[in-house]
């Protein structure tokens, strides 16, 4: 059919006929041109909305139709069903259903999606219609789909007689689609309590027949696959494992059938992965023998690199292991099997070959061992304690299985792995790392004893200790437990300081996680400043490799933060080694500013006069590098130059607090280069640099008048930036914020200056609060809890609120209510009460007139509800966590989860 002579041209005016609708679908699936396949989606999905589309949909299911054209109007049936139900008079309810199965019989053979899409129309229309209407829908649908004489149910002879094998498959269609649908339908809590209930009802007359198919050696593998997915469907209703275990059981046997062993597997894993099965213990167990019965068949599949059922198999074991621990360790007479499944999971933890290039199961078993953990610590006393005896080995085994799972591989293999691969691996061996740090728990300072003997064994074997993946696997579990763990009581610490100068770093992976673990042990060395000389020359040797410049500097900037009142006779080493990696640019700007950090800390501690002789030697270099910078020609290479300089001198702020009066003839020159460098290349760090200086220098009245002008400068870049759209700079928006609330705190007369648009700002703020990244909107908050109580002293502040404090307080409500991620409601909670401090009428004003809005701030908070709210929150003027709990319960009301056990 030819597409009409110009139909995108005036969609609205287009008649709605069929030979239109046709017209309109070549256009949207064959029209090469963007813009004339939108304005046909447009006029079609109009059409869908239309009273027409009742009839026109049954035109384009015609036998002689594109596949397009019949999916379309399938479409239009589940669309019109679904949405639009109210429209179609009762008296036609029943022809409509005989039409939908009379057309689900017809397309049986295909095409598929078209098929589907009638299935999903027709159990859209069951849903309508359950209990009231059409109470046994799946008996019917059965009935159906069952051999039948030519014209009874208003189904022809052609179709009666179409292939019964296509009749099942479509059946099973029609009933995988029809929990399906539910699921994804929007529907009132009680009304879908109600269906749920109903159609649990059902699975009396589905849960025989789907046995009967997976068990008949007459059903094909493609009948044996929709029963599987079919089960799936109806588990998601919480069907009773008391009801189906059998059917479940049934579903084991297709594991050995590799055309159906991932269906089998999902299905297997979905029915038992529902916490309603706890219920059903005698059934729980009955499947125990099954999934046991699968070990052999991992071990071959393991031994034999079959990643696809190693990884089925796993994911069953975790998934019987993991869902129902505390209920299988409770079953005392069948102990030997769980501990047997628990052996299983430890196989799986273990399994052979380097994840993520030859092996992907292991990583699936590692939230097991944290649920069978805090399932056994959470019994009595004496109950744990037998549970320990039984588990305690299990998992000191868990402990050589995850470090020889951290193992690198030979450095020619790594070299080989895609960076994919290798960002996986990172993320794998940071998984391990978290559960060696949770089985401290259970095991204790055993494990670091453990660990230290076996670490002790290899640096004085020479054999053992030239594998370095050994040392460095056991270094990785010392670290995992170190960086979260107190260790200071411990008494092998001081013998693993001892070892360490002993290793070989030569290897870089080696190298890394030395340094990671010095680190790691930075707050031990603070209680023991002795075993620094021993440790800090392998930390500098480091810092001079650029290969190992995250490890190393992160660790010496733990060290100097820890240690620094400590560091006196190292700190000559440490800075000539550190200015002298700082001139040769060994490390990126992220390294640099890390460096410069960990500087601040150790001049901090320094004598007073020592300080400046050598903050002089550090900061020179970098301030005549930006005045130059500052004087040449703008380009995008120019500010890679400038930011880590910038950077640099953001991070000194401890030596520089120390020195106030030393440092401040620095002021004018370094307030009149930033005000310069970030005119042209706008970047947070200014805005950083700009905040400590209001911080430190904005007391003195002779620096004043620079700090000033300086700030004038930044906001007024700033602002053009809010004008363009700052939604891709959010750490300018947030350091901006940051910076306005700092000076609001130290110096807020500067906004009485006639150069800084106070309403600009205002509305800066309320951009930043509708910002998703939380720093962002936490800085948007500060600046408004500085801001608010500054109004009634200051005019410009005052006239400001008074004209868009009621377009704050909508923001405000807007995000609670749903327009933000639930996590950031505390800060502006912190606003609201601020609010409620400094101008209580005003806000119950505003309260009152943006709520009273229909729909604002949610549909699903009623008047009351709203009322309620605003009475709780006026009532509240001093208590923060108080008003955190009120807009907290507010915010889950307006999101539907209130009670739901959020």
């Amino acid at each position: 059919m030819e597409p009409p002579t110009n139909p995108g041209d005036s969609p609205v005016d287009l008649e709605l006929t069929v030979e239109n609708v046709e017209s309109a679908l070549y256009q949207l699936y064959f029209d090469p041109d963007m813009e004339r396949k939108n304005v046909a989606q447009k006029w079609l999905t109009q059409a869908q909305a239309s009273a027409q589309a009742w009839q026109f949909c049954w035109a384009l299911l015609g036998p002689d139709k594109l596949p397009e054209v019949q999916f379309f109007g399938a479409s239009t049936l589940h669309t019109k069903i679904s949405r639009h139900w109210s429209d179609l008079p009762t008296d036609q309810h029943e022809g409509l259903r005989v039409q939908l199965l009379s057309h689900i019989l017809h397309f049986s053979s295909g095409p598929k999606m078209v098929l589907t899409r009638l299935c999903v129309a027709l159990a859209a229309m069951a849903l309508n219609l359950i209990p009231q209407a059409w109470s046994q829908p799946v008996a019917d649908m059965v009935r159906a789909f069952q051999p039948q004489k030519p014209d009874s149910e208003g189904v022809s002879g052609a179709e009666a007689t179409q292939d019964p094998h296509a009749h099942c498959l479509a059946l099973l269609e029609l009933l995988t689609v029809l929990p399906e649908e539910f699921q994804s339908s929007r529907l009132a809590q009680a009304r879908r309590a109600q269906l749920r209930e109903s159609l649990a009802g059902e699975w009396a007359v589905v849960c025989p027949m789907l046995r009967q198919l997976l068990q008949s050696q007459d059903s094909t593998n493609q009948v044996k696959e929709k029963v599987l997915r079919c089960l799936s469907s109806w588990v998601g209703l919480d069907v009773p494992l008391g009801e189906s275990h059998e059917l479940v059981q049934d579903c084991f046997t297709a594991l050995s059938n590799p055309e159906l062993f991932d269906t089998a597997v999902e299905t297997i894993v979905n029915a038992i992965s529902q916490p309603d099965c706890q219920r059903y213990i005698d059934a729980l167990v009955n499947l125990m023998p099954l999934v046991l019965g699968l070990h052999d068949q991992l071990k071959t599949a393991a031994q034999d690199g079959d990643m696809e059922t190693s990884h089925g198999i796993c994911r069953i074991a975790v998934a019987m292991g993991e869902t129902h621990s505390r209920v299988l360790l409770e079953q005392v007479e069948h102990w030997q099997e769980y501990l047997a499944l628990v052996n299983m999971i430890l196989f799986c933890t273990g399994i052979p070959g380097h994840y993520p290039v030859s092996e992907t199961t292991s990583s699936l078993t590692l939230t097991f061992w944290y649920t069978l953990q805090d399932d056994i610590l959470s019994f009595e006393e004496e109950k744990q304690a037998v549970y320990l005896q039984v588990y305690r080995p299990v998992y000191f085994q868990l402990v050589d299985v995850l470090l020889h799972k951290s193992h690198y591989p030979s450095q020619e293999d790594y070299a080989s792995w895609s960076s994919d691969d290798k960002e996986q691996f990172r993320i794998y061996r940071v998984d391990i790392s978290d559960t060696l740090m949770y089985v401290y728990e259970m095991l204790g300072a055993e494990l670091l004893s453990n660990l230290y003997d076996r670490l002790g064994r290899q640096l004085m074997d020479p054999q053992q200790s030239s594998v370095w993946q050994d040392t460095e696997a056991l270094l990785f579990g010392f670290q995992s437990i170190a960086e979260t763990i107190d260790v200071n009581y411990s008494d092998v610490i001081p013998g693993l300081i001892g070892l360490i100068p002993r290793i070989n770093i030569s290897n870089v992976m080696l190298a890394d996680t030395v340094m990671y673990t010095i680190g790691s042990l930075a707050e031990w060395l603070a209680d023991h400043p002795v075993m620094l000389g021993g440790i800090l020359p392998m930390v500098l040797q480091g810092l001079v490799k650029a290969e190992l410049s995250v490890s190393s500097v992160s660790t010496l900037k733990r060290i100097c933060r820890e240690c620094r009142h400590d560091l006196g006779p190292y700190a000559q080493d440490i800075l000539t080694v550190s200015q002298d990696v700082l001139v040769k640019e060994v490390h990126k700007s992220s390294q640099c500013m890390w460096l410069m950090q960990a500087l601040g800390f150790l001049l901090s501690a320094l004598p007073v006069e020592e300080i400046l002789v050598r903050l002089h030697s550090l900061i020179t270099p970098h301030i005549q590098q930006l005045d130059t910078l500052a004087q040449q020609e703008t380009s995008r290479q120019l500010r890679g130059s400038i930011q880590p300089k910038t950077h640099s001198l953001t991070e000194l702020p401890k030596p520089i607090r120390t020195l106030l009066h030393d440092f401040g003839p620095m002021v004018a020159q370094l307030s009149g280069m930033l005000g310069q460098i970030y005119s042209a290349f706008p970047q947070a760090s200014a805005l950083d640099l700009a905040r400590q200086m209001v911080h430190i220098f904005s007391g003195e009245e002779h620096h004043v008048s620079n700090i000033k002008s300086l700030i004038e400068v930044l906001t007024s870049a700033t602002l053009t930036i809010f004008q363009q759209g700052p939604r891709d700079h959010p750490d300018i928006a947030e350091s901006f914020m940051h910076l306005h609330a700092q000076i609001l705190k130290r110096k807020p007369d500067l906004y009485l200056s006639n150069q800084l648009d106070v309403k600009a700002l205002f509305y800066c703020g309320i951009l930043s609060l509708k910002f998703p990244e939380t720093p962002t909107v936490k800085a948007g908050s500060l600046f408004f809890t500085e801001l608010l109580p500054r109004c009634k002293d200051m005019p410009p502040l005052g006239d400001v609120l008074q004209r868009d404090g009621k377009l704050l307080t909508e923001t405000i409500l807007q995000a609670v209510g749903g327009g933000s991620p639930r996590s950031l409601t505390e800060h502006f909670s912190e606003v609201l009460l601020s609010l409620n401090r400094h101008c209580p009428a005003l806000l119950s004003q505003w309260l009152k007139e943006t709520l009273q809005t229909p729909g604002f701030p949610s549909a699903q908070v009623s008047t009351e509800q709203k009322h309620t709210f605003s009475q709780q929150l006026l009532r509240e003027q001093t208590n923060k966590r108080h008003v955190k709990e009120i807009v907290k319960e507010f915010s889950l009301l307006c999101r539907g989860l209130q009670g739901s056990g959020y």
